[in-house]
């Protein structure tokens, strides 16, 4: 491949399942769908859908699963083949009060949960990563927030990008998965997404095909 960089885009996909307030999270659906949906209208030049997995709203209790999840990316990725691909972890999270999409640059390593997670979890100033440094430490992703916002609202998506995942289970996620990353490899991003009563699910599902378009094209 030499300097034309990875030729292929595998991107692994998680959501999460449903917590205080939230009875139905559109991102279950979303994930649960996405292969079905990504199949039916092909999938972009240069782009691979790996492993979609629903999370447990949880945070320290859910770690296990969480970092097999993780770890399955990486595996066997030695052989050779990490040469020609470049590998993604999306993350889609629900923000209940939000009326548009948001592109998460970076997560936050403290733990205020304003409920008890689906664990019965509520830590409130804690840090994620204690080794890490204190509450107020960033882990910004790696890939071009603004270049992708900007892509996302080219094809017509009410889409912003943002500095703040907030301090529950998603910013939990995202902050582990950033630190994942960065000892692998590879790359992370989290993107919020709103309930399906202000964005309808069918938009949701193109805007989630046209957000791996747009990343199969960052080559």
């Amino acid at each position: 491949m030499g300097s034309e960089g990875p030729s292929v885009v595998r991107v692994h996909v998680t959501g999460f399942k449903k917590f205080h307030g939230v009875s139905e999270n559109p991102t279950e659906t979303i994930v649960s769908n996405l292969k079905a949906f990504m199949e039916k209208n092909g999938l972009p030049k240069g782009l691979v859908l790996g492993s979609c997995n629903v999370l447990e709203t949880a945070g320290q209790g859910a770690l296990g699963p969480l970092y097999r999840v993780l770890e399955s990316a990486v595996v066997g990725r030695n052989d050779g083949s990490s040469n020609s691909e470049q590998v993604i972890w999306l993350h889609f999270g629900v923000n209940s009060g939000a009326t548009r999409f948001a592109i998460e640059n970076q997560a936050v390593n403290e733990a205020t949960f304003r409920c008890p997670d689906e664990l019965g979890w509520k830590p409130q100033k804690v840090p994620i990563i204690p080794s890490d440094g204190n509450i107020s430490r960033a882990r910004e992703t790696t890939l071009p927030v603004n270049e992708i916002t900007k892509a996302l609202r080219k094809m017509g998506y009410d889409v912003m990008s943002s500095d703040d995942a907030g301090r529950f289970v998603c910013n939990y996620v995202y902050y582990h998965s950033l630190r994942f990353a960065e000892q692998h490899g590879i790359k992370s991003l989290f993107v919020h997404v709103p309930l399906f009563l202000t964005i309808d699910e069918e938009i949701q599902m193109h805007f989630s095909a046209s957000l791996l378009e747009v990343l199969g094209s960052l080559h």
